[in-house]
């Protein structure tokens, strides 16, 4: 018989709570980000109760940065610790320090100097940050420029209640720790995306971040919820991307990383997906892939609703050390599922669970004969025990970081 360790109990009380957070949708933004600063510190205490430091506890990204008390007067060391496919995305760090001072967002072809948007259309290599609590409604896609971090640690930032966040053929991204949720479509407008251009954009899906025909990017130490269409998805040739540390709630289509079964241009994607907790209210895709490699490891799968892990069109999923905890329905034990093919086909496709601990009836259903190339290139770090999920995912999605102090 398994156990579960204490601070997973702990945790799951927390999660399956009716006062924990809303399973509901929540339409008001306001509503949202009192709802997850007070996840947030509720989660943080009982982590704290239970012994769990913030360094130390074997999550490599973490154990890089965190225990430093002058963590704000060296933000840019955040970019030397990043892991898996997308540890070379260096973001803004060779660049300047800019203050994101005006939440606004009035003019998404002209934006306003301190704004948000003024800064990540940059030529230049930027590390923004952000001067304090703010929660930012954007007119329009945030039409990021290469060689940029959105940094916000020692700030409660909200990105919400309008269009979010678009990585469009540029690369060098990091974004690290804000609140992306309840991202609506935009479109059909005119949006600057350099100094130099402007464009006309048509309707966007409402991603939380939308990566398209991007490189190096890093996503970690965010929550993400309730968006419009995916929270996180990754379509059209975009590569080399760690999606890492971030906690995600109260979504359907949570990640989409391959844009159809024909587009074969993604056969190159290499995608890593590691220390994530996908929580409550989720209901598939975590992720859904198609055609590229896929290296899922040591997160923690408290929540799904039909499936967690599935996709298409011959991807290699490499699952390594994850959590699943079924949830309890009859139905939904089955943690991956084989889209758009039969049997007959899906059976070659090259998905393996190795490590991962299984819990409430949770079954992966591996397929593939294992070839070892093929999962070299789905293999981007080495995996911990699944015993230690609990510890290395436990600051999942924004840190409380003050200065002077170690997050």
């Amino acid at each position: 018989m398994a156990f579960l360790p204490l601070f997973s109990i702990v945790l799951l009380l927390l999660l399956f709570s009716p006062n924990f957070i809303s399973s509901s949708p929540l339409q008001d933004p306001q509503l949202v980000v009192q709802e997850v600063n007070e996840k947030v510190e509720n989660v943080t205490m009982a982590r704290r109760k239970l012994g769990y430091f913030s360094c130390g506890a074997g999550n490599p990204v973490d154990d890089c940065w965190r225990c430093d008390p002058s963590w704000e007067k060296n933000r840019q060391r955040l970019a030397d610790c990043a892991i898996g496919f997308g540890k070379d995305a260096i973001g803004g760090r060779d660049g300047e320090i800019y203050v994101v001072t005006d939440p606004g967002d009035d003019d998404p072809v002209n934006p306003k100097p301190g704004t948000l948007r003024y800064a990540v259309i940059q030529s230049e290599p930027l590390w923004i940050i952000f001067a304090r609590d703010m929660v930012i409604k954007l007119k329009e896609e945030l039409i990021m420029n290469s060689f940029k971090t959105i940094d916000g640690r020692g700030a409660s930032v909200h990105i919400a209640g309008g269009p979010c966040i678009t990585i469009q053929y540029v690369t060098n991204i990091i974004i690290h720790g804000v609140n992306i949720h309840d991202c609506k479509s935009g479109g059909n407008a005119y949006v600057r995306d350099s100094p130099e251009h402007y464009g006309w954009r048509t309707v966007s899906d409402g991603d939380g971040v939308s990566i398209f025909g991007g490189s190096h990017i890093w996503v970690d130490h965010c929550s993400l919820s309730n968006c419009n269409d995916g929270l996180i998805d990754a379509i059209h040739g975009s590569t080399a991307i760690t999606i890492s540390n971030n906690y995600l709630t109260h979504h359907n289509k949570v990640m989409l990383l391959g844009h159809s079964d024909t587009y074969t241009q993604d056969k190159n994607m290499q995608v890593t997906i590691a220390f994530n907790h996908f929580g409550e209210g989720l209901v598939q895709r975590m992720p859904r892939c198609r055609h590229g490699y896929f290296h899922v490891v040591n997160n923690d799968y408290t929540h799904w609703e039909m499936y967690a892990i599935g996709g298409s069109a011959d991807p290699t999923i490499n699952s390594q050390g994850n959590r699943f905890l079924a949830p309890n329905d009859e139905f939904y034990k089955e943690v991956t599922k084989h889209e758009d093919a039969p049997e007959s086909e899906w059976k070659n496709w090259n998905w393996r669970s190795e490590g991962d601990l299984l819990l409430n009836g949770a079954f992966f259903t591996p397929s593939g004969a294992g070839a070892s190339s093929s999962y070299a290139k789905a293999s981007s770090l080495g995996a911990k025990p699944s015993s230690l999920v609990s510890s290395i995912t436990a600051g999942a999605g924004p840190l409380v970081c003050k200065k002077g102090s170690r997050c």
